[in-house]
């Protein structure tokens, strides 16, 4: 069977909508030949994360809904 998530993990994306603290934002990550927008929260102990910022997937959620962290330190 697997994790049809696992696949995702370690995957770089651009926030396209702010994710934060109490915030639903948004990512765009390349996957599959293409680009996929998902819902996006911040990994525990990640701030909040402005349009633009390059993260890193730590944890995706079937369908649609990733974990992120900044790809890049502060």
């Amino acid at each position: 069977m697997g994790d049809a998530g696992q696949d995702m993990v370690g995957l770089d994306g651009r926030v396209t909508g702010t994710v934060g603290p109490g915030l639903v934002g948004e990512v765009i990550v390349r996957i599959r030949g293409g680009a996929e927008h998902f819902l996006a929260y911040p990994a525990p102990g990640t701030g909040r994360l402005p349009v633009g910022t390059v993260v890193t997937v730590v944890e995706h959620q079937p369908p649609r809904t990733v974990y992120v962290m900044a790809a890049y330190g502060d």
